[in-house]
């Protein structure tokens, strides 16, 4: 549909393609609402398919399906990444959403009472915007990582693929989280490896039991959905300290990490001579840097006063307030401690479309006829 100006015209413009995006896609077309997805990626599942060979998800497959659509995989098995890619290019095909690959955005402000769109040369119009990029977008690696020797191969994990690309010799892993504990135990395979960073606890039993499978995971999943959200004392408490801290390791403990042969050693604050510096003053002579020190959220590109003094969106279960028509699915705690997971980001993106719906109440065909 086009506008003024060769705008192609919506009234929903979704941003993203991952499991946040096509959920809101998903209730949208639920709700027979017109909308258009764009994602950056060349195909749907692109997010899930560039990290790193090994990874699989937390959760059995009998609690990974999307809203509508359960995992292909046996219910007890983890799926891989692959299989998780796979499972969202499917549920885009089978729901028929409308989502253009390849559309990465990089503008968004007002113009009049309609939100413009800017992707390149590209520009859409919408009533409402949903944000739902996520918040694993820019690759966060701190400054002094440039005064490393050159000769030391350096990587972030979204870079990071297998122990093959690295050089022979010892391995840094900076960022000791869920992704920087996978990666330890898989590199110190072939090098010796440091393990850089404070600990962020851990889950206190082995996900891949049986009872585990079946119950444990199964509390977890409830108390995490319905129990950690912004509307509880507890929640409220335990969102700060995941936002300042890290969530808590999942599949790998503390000592497993020992027990493979990984050493723990304190954070990397700086460099001296090309090598890493740690924060108890040792200098570290390794060959490989991987650097598991997550995400820079960066919503730079949106030009609307809509952020609080941390420099995070400002919102209410993810509706921008004072910003009609602008919302936000995927992020971090965005409701309760799954809201950036597959059980949780399904209820965030019923929950939003349920206020497009209650703003757009004029039927879909006049919106069609006025385009």
């Amino acid at each position: 549909m086009n506008g003024n100006g060769g705008a192609e015209r919506f009234e929903t413009v979704v941003i993203g393609g991952g499991q946040a995006g096509l959920s809101v896609g998903y209730h949208l077309a639920k709700a027979d609402r017109p909308f258009v997805i764009l994602d950056a990626n060349e195909r749907v599942g692109d997010s899930w398919r560039k990290r790193w060979d090994s990874l699989r998800l937390f959760t059995p497959a009998r609690y990974d399906g999307m809203t509508g659509a359960r995992f292909s995989a046996p219910g007890s098995a983890f799926p891989t990444k692959d299989e998780m890619a796979d499972h969202l290019e499917a549920y885009a095909a089978r729901f028929e959403l409308p989502v253009r690959t390849g559309v990465r955005v990089d503008g968004l402000f007002r113009n009049g009472d309609r939100y413009v769109v800017a992707a390149g040369d590209q520009r859409f119009e919408a009533d409402n915007v949903v944000v739902a990029s996520g918040a694993c977008q820019d690759s966060r690696v701190p400054a002094f990582a440039r005064q490393l020797d050159p000769e030391i191969m350096q990587l972030h994990s979204s870079e990071y693929e297998n122990p093959s690309q690295l050089r022979e010799g010892g391995v840094l892993v900076v960022g000791a989280g869920n992704s920087g504990a996978d990666i330890s135990i898989e590199v110190v395979r072939r090098h010796p490896t440091w393990l850089s960073g404070r600990d962020t606890g851990h889950i206190p039993f082995h996900i891949e039991t049986v009872v585990a499978r079946f119950v444990l995971v199964r509390i977890v999943r409830f108390v995490g959905h319905h129990v950690l959200t912004v509307k509880t004392p507890i929640g409220k408490k335990l969102r700060r300290k995941f936002v300042s801290q890290g969530d808590p390791l999942v599949r790998v403990k503390p000592k497993e990490i020992l027990a493979a042969g990984v050493e723990r050693v304190p954070r990397t604050v700086g460099v001296e001579d090309g090598s890493p510096v740690l924060e108890d003053g040792r200098v570290l002579e390794v060959s490989n840097v991987i650097w598991c020190t997550g995400f820079r959220h960066d919503l730079s590109w949106i030009d609307r006063p809509i952020f609080g003094e941390d420099g995070e969106p400002l919102h209410d279960r993810g509706v921008v307030p004072n910003e009609l028509g602008l919302y936000f699915v995927g992020l971090h705690f965005q409701y309760a401690a799954t809201s950036e997971l597959l059980p949780g980001v399904g209820r965030d993106a019923a929950y939003v479309v349920k206020q497009i719906a209650a703003r757009n109440r004029w039927p879909k065909a006049e919106v069609l006829a006025a385009a």
